[in-house]
This record gives C-alpha cells, structure tokens and sequence, in this order.
C-alpha cells in the first residue's frame, strides 16, 4: 500500500523551491516579508498562496506576478502558475476604501522609515495628519528633490490610517493620472458628475503624488482648485506632494499656491551621512541581506543625493554577492561600485601601489628601485608604473623618481606595454583586476576614515 500523499507538504515543498530559485535569479525583488506567505495548495496546475494583508495581495498579484509564474514553471518543469489570495477582513482580496492608481508597497510603512534632521518635520507631521484628519495640518504640503523619501511617506501614511480606520475612504493617485482621468472624462462628456463624485464626495482623504505636474494646465488646476475647496470646507484631509515648495512651482495658480501654503508645508530634504547609514541598514534588512559596517559606511560615503541612489548600489552588490558565494565584503563592494566611483574617489599613493605590487609577485621594494632587468623584476615595475599614472596624479617625470631615478620614456614604454598586456593577454589582466582590486579597497578604507561625522545632526 502507497504511502499517503501529502498535499500541503507538496505546496510548502514546490513554494520554497520557488523563493529559493527567485533568491538565485530575482534577488532584488526578494522581501524579508516573504516568510508571513504561506503556502495553501497546489491543485489543477495553481499554486495558491496566501497573503497576511491586502497590500501585500495585491502589490505580490500586479507587480510580481509574472516573475513568480516564470520561477514555478522553472522548478516544476510544468505549466504552474501562482495564485496570491487575502482572507483576512470583509474586503478578501481587494484594498479597502480606496480609489487608486498608485500600488501600495509593503515595504513603505512608518516602521521602515528612517527618520533624521532633514525629514523629521514632514515625518511628524504625518503621523499628527493620521491623529486627527482634516484637522491638524490640512492641507499637508511635503516637497523634495525626487528620491528622498517623499513617497515613502504618503504610503506609509495612507497604509497607516487604513491600519487604524478601515472605514476611511482614501483616493491617492499620481496627478499624472488624475489629469488624464479629468481629461479622458471631459472628452468623454457628461461623466465629469463621476469624476466629481470621486474626488468630492465618495473620500475621506485625497492624496495626489506629484502635484507640480499641475503646471500650466489651465483647465485642471480650474477643476482641481474647486476639488480642493469642496473638501477643505468637508473637513477632509488632503496630502500633496512636490518636487518644489509651493512658491517654486512654475505656472501654478496664485489662488493654488495660496491654497497649498495655507496649511502645512514640510520639507524632505538629502540625507546626513548618518541618516544615509542607517537608511542603507535597513534597506539591506529589508531584502534579507546583511551588511558589514565597513560595506554600509562605503555605500553611505559614496553617494549622497537620494535614497535611490543607496538602494541602486545594495542591488548591484547584491548581484555581485550572488556570483562570489554569497559574500557581502568590502572587496565584493567595491568590485560592484568600481565602475560608478568617481576618478577622486579612486586615487591611492605609490606607496600603497608600489605594496600591493610587490606583496602580490613576492619581490622586494629595492629590486623595483635597482637595474636588473630580468622579466621576474621588470614586469612588476612596469605595472607599478602603469598603476601609478593611471591612479595618481604624479607625472611621468616623478613617477619615473620613484623607480630608480628612469627618466620619463621609459615611463611611458612601460605604460605603453602593460596597456597591450591588458588588451591582450587573459592572465595580465586578470592579475591587474586582482591588484586594482586591492587598491580599492584601500582607497574605500581611507575615503571612511576620512569621512567627517557629526552624530549631533543625525
């Protein structure tokens, strides 16, 4: 007699197949918050998978969807797909109470935000709108150059007051979008009464990303100034967002400025290095990854415009951990960030080069110096050459001092000739990747040493 078959077994067994081959070829897309999914069954060719909240339903259904069909068919061999279902509450598997072209992350909410000198006032703001809205800072004003972290914070707010009041009623769109749904309705005729309905009557909360987009169109910001009116004497609460601060913004109504400026106005501005530290720890976190300091202090100290920024250089380390054993080293760190570095950041001594060539092919500092000519000698001398014109800023003349007191063509005889070696021989090259390698490394420690770090600011 056969054994019994076991069907959830079977589903758990197929799904951790699925994240795991996700892991290995999809890893950015991978989340800690995978492991509150759960497996329900695998039954005529679906794989349903249940979801803890409708956000996570429903971002996991339209964003990742396909990914996660491409990796069931990989591990099964079959026409498999995956189903994501939401049980908990009245709603299943649809977002509660609101009208949106915007799909919420689960991974912007207020426990993932990291909060710092530059966006504190907008982040508490947000958190008093969620108290009381409507009354405390209405309307709600946040502006920043893009990738700081605006966005994050009205879908941390708009998950956070559907958290705590199911019932509410929130439209949050682009104002791309809500200009084309004004546009399309307008051209439509005699459907502007149901534009009007949802952006008057059927909310609660109206947040619209973007708002600067609103620029120089005469019509919608007509139509969007009388929205504005309608719920403001509502008492309804209104979030907007912006690239400028309302006075900045071209082409924009005064009586909307004025409008926009009557409440509060928050701004988000670039991240201290702190903060930029903290924010690359938890982005690390959030897709399972963990980040050795000198690794987190190099990404923070390299980039420092936007939170995009942080998050591009985790991915691409992530993509080169993958391809050397899971390693998330500095020497991993760098070999990914190497080609985006800039030329400063790069620069090391001949001293430090002169080391690192020497400790590789096991010779001394005074046969580098000396005239003997056999290739045991001359290679690694002209490589320390080679590295010191194209890392330092010495010119050939001084780099030329450094060797032997050799004048400034034979410097350039054996630039010219690793230069080829690199072109054409595998093993060369591979060899000056393997020191370059090394030099980086160093260049990292010394750029974080150097950094300057003012806590108080954090």
């Amino acid at each position: 007699m056969g054994t019994p078959f076991d069907a959830a077994g079977h589903a758990r067994s197929v799904w951790n197949e699925i994240v795991e081959y996700i892991r290995n070829m999809h890893s950015p897309l991978v989340r800690q918050w995978f492991t509150e999914l759960e497996p329900n069954e695998l039954s005529s060719g679906v794989l349903t998978v249940r979801c803890s909240t409708s956000i996570q339903q429903q971002y996991l259904a339209i964003r990742c969807r396909e990914v996660f069909n491409d990796a069931a068919q990989a591990v099964t061999g079959k026409l498999v797909s995956v189903n994501f279902i939401c049980t908990s509450g009245a709603n299943g598997n649809r977002v509660p109470n609101i009208y949106n072209d915007v799909i919420l992350s689960p991974d912007y909410v207020f426990e993932n935000f990291v909060v710092g000198s530059t966006n504190q006032l907008a982040y508490a703001t947000c958190r008093a709108v969620i108290e009381s809205p409507g009354r405390n800072y209405n309307p709600l004003f946040i502006h920043g150059s893009p990738g700081l972290g605006k966005t994050h914070l009205l879908q941390a707010t708009c998950q956070e007051m559907l958290n705590r009041r199911p019932e509410t009623r929130i439209v949050y769109v682009s104002c791309d979008n809500f200009i084309n749904h004004f546009m399309t309705c307008v051209q439509a005729g005699g459907s502007l009464d149901q534009f009007r309905n949802i952006y008057r009557n059927a909310v609660d909360v109206l947040i619209i990303d973007d708002i600067h987009f609103l620029a120089g169109r005469n019509r919608t910001q007509d139509e969007f100034f009388h929205t504005f009116n309608a719920l403001f004497q509502q008492g309804k609460q209104i979030i907007l967002s912006s690239d400028s601060p309302p006075l900045e913004i071209p082409q924009i109504e005064e009586r909307l400025v004025s409008r926009f400026g009557n409440g509060m106005v928050a701004s988000v501005g670039k991240p201290c290095y702190e903060t930029r530290f903290a924010i690359i720890l938890k982005k690390a976190a959030l897709r399972g990854i963990n980040l050795p300091a000198n690794v987190s202090e190099l990404i923070a100290t390299r980039f420092e415009n936007n939170i995009r920024e942080l998050e591009g250089a985790i991915t691409k380390i992530q993509a080169y951990a993958m391809l050397n054993g899971g390693k998330y080293d500095l020497e991993t760190a760098n070999l990914a960030l190497g080609d985006i570095l800039g030329p400063s950041d790069r620069i090391v001594t001949i001293q430090q080069i002169i080391e690192a060539v020497t400790h590789f092919y096991s010779v001394k500092v005074s046969d580098l110096q000396g005239k003997r000519r056999p290739k045991s000698i001359s290679m690694p001398r002209q490589i320390c050459m080679y590295l010191a014109r194209k890392r330092t800023r010495h010119s050939l003349q001084e780099i030329g001092g450094y060797f032997g007191g050799r004048d400034h063509t034979t410097v350039m005889h054996a630039i010219k000739t690793i230069e080829d070696y690199r072109k054409n021989d595998p093993s060369i090259a591979r060899v000056l990747d393997q020191i370059e390698a090394s030099l980086d490394n160093q260049a990292a420690r010394n750029a974080v040493s150097n950094t300057p770090r003012n806590f108080s600011q954090a």
